[in-house]
């Protein structure tokens, strides 16, 4: 029995017919960076009294299984865990690049099996009943870039070979850093530093009283997106715009070319008033922490646009 290695570790996924039950065919494998999925169960210490002072043996507590798998944003992968997040996309079919838009603010959202395998001993670990909670994605000049899932899922079974056959591959490709695009009222807003935005459904945990000490399911809460813009002070466009208190129109997104790119775009975001500290003799920096809100006319907060070669989702 070979120790297992995370070099060798694979993900694989499928969504659910019904909440909660493993499918068995369908799987895709999916490219990952970390992930720390899986059931833990607590223990609760002994309370009682009268049995000296030794302690008696604790009692077990409710199982969860909630963590956080930090995944590569590339071209054709990540429009799976956009549509475990939002919801099936509204596709239009194009030679020049199949359009994938996403939007905000489906009343049900879809749950998917994802099963993490570690062949080398074998154990696959089988998440069941996994839901989207929160997507949270760093922009910067450079690096790696990438997209911190949080999760939450009823459940985890044990397998010693995979329940998920030989599940279908596409090829990664990933978007750079440098590609990084971000546009207000979509003329292109110049100085950013950095920039990180999170979505989040508010999971809200159903936590009624079962045998097995799980959750019955975990419902969508408010839509929310909200995150921070570093730019180096060389205009009040966006100080105007936070006194104002009118709403403006952020995306943020990476685009290869016409037929390949990414864009996240909050309809409605509000931004507040922010210092422009001075710390020294280099540039000075100003840091806003957005909201976004429904915009009234569209009637939803977020939209995400996805343009690639995969045929649907």
């Amino acid at each position: 029995m070979a120790r297992a290695r995370g070099a060798n570790a694979i993900m694989a996924a499928a969504f659910e017919t019904t909440y909660g039950t493993p499918p068995t065919t369908g799987y895709r494998k999916l490219p990952f960076v970390s992930s720390n999925l899986g059931e833990e169960q607590g223990l609760i210490q002994s309370d009682l009294l009268g049995y000296g002072r030794e302690s008696l043996p604790p009692t077990k507590d409710v199982i969860n299984n909630d963590g956080d798998v930090v995944v590569p944003i590339d071209l054709r992968n990540f429009g799976n865990w956009l549509k475990l997040f939002m919801g099936a996309p509204t596709t239009t079919l194009d030679a020049g690049g199949n359009i994938h838009v996403f939007t905000s603010g489906a009343i049900t959202l879809p749950s998917c099996t994802v099963e993490v395998g570690l062949p080398e001993v074998p154990s696959y670990g089988q998440n069941y009943g996994v839901r989207g909670n929160t997507m949270r994605v760093q922009m910067q000049r450079s690096g790696l870039l990438t997209a911190t899932l949080g999760l939450i899922a009823q459940g985890e079974k044990k397998l010693t070979a995979t329940g998920a056959g030989t599940p279908a591959e596409a090829s990664v490709e990933r978007f750079s850093p440098f590609q990084g695009k971000i546009t207000r009222d979509g003329v292109d807003l110049g100085s950013v530093v950095s920039a990180d935005f999170t979505y989040s459904n508010n999971l809200d945990k159903v936590e009624t009283i079962r045998g097995d000490g799980r959750i019955e399911d975990a419902d969508p809460g408010m839509v929310m997106m909200s995150g921070n813009i570093s730019v180096r002070f060389r205009d009040t466009a966006l100080l105007d715009q936070a006194t104002a208190g009118t709403p403006v129109e952020l995306t943020f997104g990476w685009v290869t070319d016409a037929g390949r790119s990414l864009i996240f775009k909050a309809h409605a975001v509000y931004l507040p008033r922010a210092k422009t500290p001075v710390t020294g003799p280099n540039g000075v920096q100003a840091t806003f922490p957005w909201q976004a809100a429904k915009d009234m006319t569209l009637g939803k907060t977020v939209t995400v646009t996805l343009t690639n070669n995969v045929t649907s989702y």
